[in-house]
């Protein structure tokens, strides 16, 4: 759609300008840093930082209904940098110039609705959005066109020449790194840093195939995540991990899609969404409350948050009476949603502010925290597969959450739910085969039950001739090949034959 197709109104807004007032709020000490330098920390007092836009209170002069007919309309026009997640730029990162926008075709993914039998199965209505359709497969790539978006506009600016960017992961975050710094054409050199061992084969080729330095440590992600802090702390290089305040923000855009695709309706609506290292469960509530306070939405949704049973610090702080409330990081043992394995979150005083004041806008509990077993996780999984809806483990981790809070009643089956399918089943692949053959009981606690199981299954004809690479048969033994072949798998299938 061109541009002089647009209604007159909107037409002056449709590509945005550098605007607002960006800055990084520490959380410890009150203090505001400028946006145009790389801080993860406040250089003050060493409190975790937050971008917020000292403008923002602009954006309420126009009405709700405006900013919805704008970013609907939005959606219709080619201009890539307004494709991905800076269809809201001014409420994402208004002081990015479109020409630093790094667009790899992220955001905007499907809504799907759970099947009848399956809803019926779990007790209430719900979506899956499924966030395995970003580039890099996973939502970790809303961030990072935040984040390298800023680190772009840096780079061409101050002129600050090659960049280093390092991450720790426990899979996702590598892939989506890797692949941003590398479109940037060399400005940006890539280096995650990976718990060897913990990381499926199908997630570690990604930031190889994207020409990334990958480091295997020892440990888990939070002995990562820890040297990754020391190199930021000591040497000229750029954080890409959710500490990165920039990260956090272009996750936000998760929250204002979820509203779009309801056409900004929320009030009866659920999110779910996996802690992790609690950036994204951070963005989310950020996003919500941005558009709630400009009218862009008609109220906050209830936010379920999840944690597995062996990475807990989350659920195990707000289990607490609110008086008396202590937060002790967990030591994490192994969990098949491998993104859950983190005891103590990079972004956990965020997730404390911010929960805090969505639950007083809210005027009413808001945000609850669940924890869930690696077997529910593994069997939610394969549950929502067999129902068509292609899901992560983290995916079964948020439809085991939802039948947990309906469990506990803070959930109503009248309430609609969106589950947060945070990256692609394929890279998880590997716990699937591990659970059909019955080996996640050492490492993981998961018995397997044989109704669940599937395998393949040989069709075995034999000494008779079989096709094969380099084989030709003759047209009588591909006859007898195929004739034989299709009357085994009939007779397993239980199939009638029709000239009976």
């Amino acid at each position: 759609m061109l541009p002089n197709d647009f209604p007159e109104d909107l037409k002056p807004r449709l590509a945005p300008t550098p605007g607002g007032d960006m800055g990084y709020d520490c959380l410890s000490c009150g203090r505001r840093h400028a946006p145009d330098q790389l801080l993860y920390t406040c250089p003050d007092c060493g409190g975790l930082l937050m971008l917020t836009d000292a403008k923002f209170d602009e954006l309420k002069r126009k009405p709700g209904q405006f900013w919805r007919r704008l970013f609907d309309h939005r959606l219709m026009l080619n201009l890539q940098a307004i494709r991905g997640v800076f269809t809201f730029q001014e409420f994402l990162a208004p002081n990015i110039p479109l020409v630093d926008v790094v667009y790899l075709g992220e955001g905007h993914t499907p809504l799907i609705a759970a099947p009848r039998e399956l809803a019926k199965t779990v007790g209430a209505h719900f979506f899956v959005k499924t966030e395995g359709q970003n580039p890099s497969a996973s939502f970790k790539d809303r961030g990072m066109a935040a984040a390298l978006s800023m680190l772009n506009n840096l780079v061409r600016v101050k002129n600050l020449g090659q960049v280093v960017a390092v991450c720790a992961s426990t899979g996702d975050t590598s892939a989506a790194a890797a692949l941003y710094a590398a479109s940037l054409g060399g400005s940006v050199k890539s280096s995650v840093l990976l718990p060897k061992g913990r990381v499926t084969p199908q997630q570690l080729s990604q930031p190889l195939g994207a020409g990334a330095a990958v480091f295997e440590l020892p440990g888990v992600f939070d002995d990562a995540m820890r040297v990754v802090e020391r190199l930021s702390e000591k040497y000229q290089v750029a954080l890409l991990n959710s500490k990165n305040p920039w990260r956090v923000l272009g996750q936000e855009s998760y929250a204002y899609e979820v509203a779009q695709q309801f056409d900004y309706s929320l009030r009866d609506k659920v999110l779910v969404v996996p802690v992790g290292n609690a950036g994204n469960i951070t963005a989310v509530l950020s996003g919500l409350l941005k558009f709630f306070r400009a009218s862009v939405i008609d109220g906050l949704p209830k936010i379920v948050a999840v944690q597995s049973k062996r990475a807990n610090p989350v659920f195990l702080y707000y289990r607490q009476p609110s008086a008396s409330r202590s937060y002790a990081p967990v030591t994490v043992r192994p969990s098949v949603a491998q993104a859950a394995m983190i005891g103590d979150p990079v972004s956990f005083p965020r997730l404390t502010a911010l929960a805090a004041q969505y639950e007083a806008t809210a005027g009413a509990p808001a945000f609850f925290v669940v924890e869930v077993d690696e077997t529910s996780i593994m069997e939610s999984m394969l549950l929502a597969n067999r129902n068509g809806l292609a899901v992560c483990t983290q995916g079964g981790e948020c439809l085991a959450g939802l039948r947990a809070a309906l469990a506990e009643g803070l959930v109503t089956p009248s309430e609609t739910a969106v589950l947060d399918s945070t990256a692609h089943a394929l890279k998880f692949v590997d716990f699937q085969n591990a659970y059909f053959e019955g080996r996640l009981l050492d490492d993981y606690g998961i018995k397997s039950r044989p109704e669940l199981a599937n395998k393949p299954r040989p069709v075995n004809l034999g000494a008779a001739p079989v096709p094969g690479p380099g084989v030709a048969l003759s047209a009588e033994e591909r006859e007898r090949f195929v004739s034989a072949a299709a009357a085994q798998i009939a007779v397993a299938l239980g199939l009638e034959d029709k000239a009976r």
